[in-house]
């Protein structure tokens, strides 16, 4: 970029002081690449709030959802080892595999349309990074070490007894929190009921889950305690993901140059737009108060979460100076620069077209799942036999009872309609809830109803109503006949 540009830039077109610099580097790190570590100033202020009520109700909810079950059914457990998947309570299984991946390239589109509309605001409000680390480790850090500046005098002191005391207290909770939330996360993969039956059998009888266990603890541990931010910046690939859906018309954490530059310090009783001044006052609050260390002032970056601490920090300040709230805010680009309200692209019109046919097309398959799944597949290797005049097959038969209730159902040839089934032991298969029946079955035809060698025949499943259930078709297999 030239100097002319620059100074174009600088005079109204943009918001950047220095664009050839500002983006070479997260601001993390120093220039050789090593780790700057960040002290966020303790947040406060409407937005602040705001987020506190909504992270403990989804805190809340994360770490009650384990031991909520209905119908004796966890309300959710994914168990990929044990193919046991249950979502509100309703069990799927690898049978289902196709309204599980379904589901998630819905979610996935979800994702897409919000960040499109609302850029990333899921980061900075729901996000369990961001939950855990700002309004449960943080605040555990401002509560035994202090805010901003004592963290940062304390962080510089030689380990005397103060320091040792509490960083030592500090560490010490990080790591009995990390081993909940573990153990939480397990509750969602195996259930509630295995964790405590491991937790008292204890580790000895259970040494490969107890590995498990202290490996992710210790993983968590470390995100929380020390590589916090930079897993937003580094490793997250939904922040990357925001660099290609963000554009003009996305809502984000903007600061509004055209109001807030040329910026210069506060002075009293001045009129700072009759001497060409902004409203921002330079005080720096928005810097101290991120905790990814970025300068919202410089415009849109990867590092920014959208969590609104800078919204509160500039708030207060343009409260205490007698100027208009507002100069961060959430806003569009193109609001910023053209004064232009929001509006509903055609591209966020696709997204949502998209996105509600997919929702209606997974809602319908839910609704048409069926309670229960029947097979009969033939043997390999199996023949079949004659028998006075009767043409047998034999089949293995599973039946896969998916609702909640125990069931009891009988099994019939519907097509053609004169063959008859015999089922290994009682006519009638009893099926408990969620579990899976297997057996053997015989099905016979008369000879003179068989006129091809293989021939593809229809067996039902029927509930104590008469109600047919579901429908298997599968092939009979005959003599072999020659047609004149």
């Amino acid at each position: 970029m030239s100097e002319k540009e620059i100074k174009e830039y600088k005079g109204g077109q943009g918001q950047v002081v220095e664009p050839e610099t500002f983006r070479d580097s997260v601001n993390t790190m120093d220039s050789t690449g090593k780790r700057k570590w960040v002290f966020p100033r303790k947040p406060k202020g409407k937005y602040t709030n705001y987020r506190t009520w909504v992270s403990y109700f989804l805190l809340a909810v994360l770490f009650g959802l384990p031991f909520i079950t209905i119908d004796g059914n966890p309300f959710l457990m994914i168990n990929i080892l044990e193919r046991e998947f249950f979502i509100l309570g309703q069990p799927f299984y690898p049978q289902d595999f196709f309204i599980l991946a379904l589901g998630a390239i819905t979610s996935l589109v979800f994702i897409i349309l919000f960040t499109v509309v609302f850029g990333r605001i899921f980061c900075g409000w729901l996000c369990p990074q961001t939950i855990f680390m700002e309004m449960i480790f943080r605040k555990i850090e401002y509560a035994i070490e202090g805010d901003r500046n004592k963290q940062m005098k304390l962080d510089s002191q030689p380990w005397n007894a103060e320091k040792i005391w509490k960083k030592g207290l500090k560490w010490s909770i990080y790591v009995v929190i990390s081993l909940v939330i573990t153990h939480i996360m397990f509750m969602y993969i195996v259930g509630k009921d295995e964790v405590f039956r491991i937790m008292k059998q204890g580790p000895f009888a259970h040494p490969t889950n107890f590995i498990v266990m202290i490996v992710f603890t210790g993983a968590f541990y470390f995100v929380f305690a020390w590589f916090r931010e930079q897993v937003c910046t580094l490793v997250c690939p939904y922040g990357r993901l925001q660099g290609v859906l963000i554009d003009k018309e996305t809502i984000n954490v903007y600061y509004d140059f055209k109001r807030g530059e040329n910026r210069s310090k506060w002075r009293k009783n001045e009129d700072r737009k009759a001497l060409g001044k902004g409203d921002c006052i330079d005080c720096n609050q928005c810097v101290v108060v991120c905790p990814t260390g970025i300068d919202i002032r410089n415009g849109q970056q990867l590092e920014c979460v959208n969590c609104t601490a800078c919204i509160d920090a500039c708030d207060e300040v343009m409260e205490k100076v007698g100027l208009p709230k507002g100069l961060i805010r959430y806003a569009t680009e193109r609001e910023i620069e053209q004064e232009e309200k929001f509006k509903f692209t055609n591209r966020m019109k696709a997204y949502t077209v998209v996105l509600t046919l997919l929702v209606g097309f997974l809602g319908f398959l839910l609704y048409n799942r069926g309670d229960l799944e029947a097979k009969f597949i033939k043997p390999a290797g199996v023949n079949y036999f004659v028998n006075e005049g009767q043409i047998t097959n034999i089949y293995n038969y599973t039946i896969l009872n998916k609702s909640n209730e125990d069931k009891v159902v009988t099994v019939k040839v519907i097509s053609p309609n004169h063959g008859k089934i015999t089922l290994s032991g009682s006519q009638k298969v009893y099926l408990k809830r969620d579990k899976m029946v297997k057996g053997s079955a015989n099905v016979s035809f008369p000879e003179s109803e068989i006129k091809l060698s293989k021939q593809n025949i229809v067996i039902g499943v029927f509930n104590e109503k008469g109600e047919m259930v579901d429908s298997f078709e599968t092939y009979f297999e005959g003599p072999f006949k020659i047609a004149f």
